[in-house]
């Protein structure tokens, strides 16, 4: 490993352990970390494995919730603009999580609309830019 990896790894695990409280980490707290030391996402991920960080309050509402886990509800209607657009960004079945995001993003939207969307379509969101689920 370079010395500039080992740095930036060093850096993000700083932050990870800084940030992390009880061997949690928000979603939200992950992606500080992304965009303050411009990393990706995977590998603010893989360094909170390696540290067994559990990533927690997903921002889509889907995972790391207590007492139910998730609180992403499904939507009672799906407005058809909406619709499309998460059918045509689809790989699979599912939906990737950053397609969800752009979604939100490109239709100024909470992510969370998003999600209740996609529990009302029947899709899946995955995979996590963070990795959560990988194993």
């Amino acid at each position: 490993m370079n010395k500039d990896k080992m740095t930036m790894e060093e850096e993000i695990d700083k932050s990870l352990l800084r940030l992390s409280d009880k061997g949690e980490i928000s979603c939200a707290a992950s992606f500080d970390i992304v965009e303050k030391l411009n990393v990706s996402p995977a590998t603010v991920g893989e360094c909170a494995d390696r540290l067994n960080i559990k990533i927690v309050k997903c921002q889509l509402g889907l995972f790391g919730y207590h007492p139910e886990k998730k609180i992403a509800k499904a939507s009672s209607d799906v407005e058809s603009k909406l619709k499309g657009k998460i059918e045509a960004a689809l790989v699979g079945n599912r939906l990737p999580c950053a397609s969800a995001w752009e979604i939100a993003k490109s239709l100024k939207i909470g992510k969370m609309k998003i999600s209740s969307a996609c529990e009302a379509m029947g899709i899946k969101i995955k995979p996590c830019q963070l990795g959560a689920f990988k194993h």
